[in-house]
C-alpha cells in the first residue's frame, strides 16, 4: 500500500494571520469583480482593469484586517453567548 507523506501545516499560532490574509483575498476578489462588472459593464475591458482593482483593495483591506479583527472578535465575544 502506498503511503503519501503528511503535508506540513502551519503553527496554530499563525491562525489569526493566515485567516484575515484568505478573507481579504476572498472579499477583495468578490467585491471588486462585482464594482468593476457594475461600472464598466460586462465587457472585456472589465476583465482588464479589474485585476487592478482587486490589487489594490486587497493592499488596503489585509492590513485593515489585521487591525480590525481582534477588535470584532471582542465585541462578538460580548454579544453572543459562549457555547455550553
Amino acid at each position: 500500500m502506498l503511503s503519501f507523506p503528511t503535508p506540513r501545516r502551519l503553527p496554530a499560532s499563525s491562525a489569526p494571520l493566515v485567516t484575515a490574509f484568505l478573507l481579504s483575498v476572498m472579499m477583495t476578489c468578490i467585491v471588486s469583480a462585482i464594482a468593476t462588472l457594475l461600472s464598466l459593464g460586462p465587457t472585456p475591458d472589465a476583465l482588464w482593469h479589474w485585476p487592478r482593482a482587486w490589487g489594490v483593495s486587497w493592499l488596503v483591506a489585509f492590513p485593515t484586517l489585521l487591525l480590525v479583527l481582534p477588535l470584532v472578535r471582542r465585541a462578538v465575544a460580548r454579544i453572543v453567548a459562549p457555547m455550553p
